[in-house]
């Protein structure tokens, strides 16, 4: 099975939207298809293919959907640096990903790799943390970074292991879970250095984890790399107490910390996928006591703008009083 990158493929496999073509093709040009053949054998499960078959409701763009909505370009000093905290910075060296999410929050810029930096470029960008002392982590995003080879990785890799002042590097990456194939033992060995390196990987229901994806995952783990997790609040993927403790413990139970629940971003045409903020915090009240602590992700919504990531789940505290799990009052 090869990559799906058209329509046409989709349609060949009946997976398409029953749409005219002409207006799923104008879905595609505005924001890049690209699903690996791990992906594709399993989208005839309904909560995987919501997350990456196009449909014409990404069409639908509202007065507040933005092109970037957590304001990734203000706080862009280097192309390929994002500084937004003082202590650490985002490095993208590529805008490629190994499959595009129909939700995704830089789905404007994803999957033009013409973008990706060039060797003056990122040499660059690495000389912007060189310079700056107060970086403790870098982040390595994009686009998604372990589309890259081994051997630029580990460019990038040993540049950030000569910084004296960088002590964590951080990857956050779709790939162990869509193409688990590539967690191989030549790219474990890339990532290997004296920096404190951590995974976040981004999965969004507990059917992403097969018996391929549980192997990477382990895979990465016995190799001494911690795993964390981000994952979105998605209507009709996981928007359900049942479904987002599934995913949850399921993570737990295959060594990885649940990190984030993302509230979606206004991304451009992606209203059908936005759960209301105040729904996302009862589901989040909900799991609080009967789910284990290791389980409970933090929710939090990206501030449109460029204003920072701030928690958003409920408040249990209230004018004197604390409310417990099961929803009694107590005074403080």
């Amino acid at each position: 099975m090869k990559h799906i990158r058209t329509i046409e493929a989709l349609t060949a496999q009946g997976l398409a939207e029953h749409a005219s073509h002409d207006d799923l093709q104008r879905v595609v040009e505005q924001f890049a298809l690209r699903i690996t053949p791990h992906v594709a054998a399993h989208l005839t499960n309904p909560a995987i293919a919501r997350q990456y078959i196009p449909t014409t409701d990404e069409l639908v763009i509202t007065p507040d959907e933005l092109a970037d909505p957590i304001g990734d370009e203000v706080h862009t000093p280097v192309k390929g640096i994002t500084h937004r905290y003082a202590d650490r910075v985002l490095l993208k060296p590529t805008h490629t990903c190994a499959v595009y999410c129909r939700f995704c929050f830089r789905r404007e810029t994803v999957g033009q790799a013409e973008q990706a930096l060039t060797e003056a470029e990122l040499q660059a960008a690495l000389a912007y943390v060189q310079s700056h002392p107060e970086i403790w982590e870098v982040i390595l995003s994009g686009g998604d970074p372990l589309v890259l080879s081994n051997r630029r990785l580990k460019v990038i890799v040993d540049a950030l292991t000569a910084t004296p002042h960088v002590e964590v590097l951080r990857l956050h990456t779709r790939v162990p879970v869509v193409d688990p194939a590539r967690i191989t033992t030549e790219l474990i060995t890339a990532l290997k250095s004296r920096l404190a390196t951590y995974v976040v990987i981004h999965i969004n229901h507990a059917d992403e984890l097969t018996e391929a994806v549980k192997s990477a995952l382990a895979r990465l783990v016995d190799a001494g790399i911690p795993l964390l997790s981000q994952s979105v609040l998605l209507r009709g993927v996981n928007d359900s107490v049942e479904t987002l403790t599934r995913l949850m413990r399921a993570l737990v139970a295959n060594r990885v910390k649940p990190y984030y629940l993302h509230q979606t971003d206004l991304a451009k045409g992606t209203g059908h996928f936005r759960v209301p903020l105040a729904e996302g915090q009862d589901l989040m009240r909900q799991m609080r006591g009967p789910v284990s602590g290791l389980c409970l992700p933090t929710y939090v919504l990206d501030i449109p703008g460029g204003h920072g990531k701030v928690p958003v789940g409920p408040n249990y505290v209230r004018a004197g009083t604390v409310v417990d799990p099961q929803g009694k009052t107590h005074e403080l």
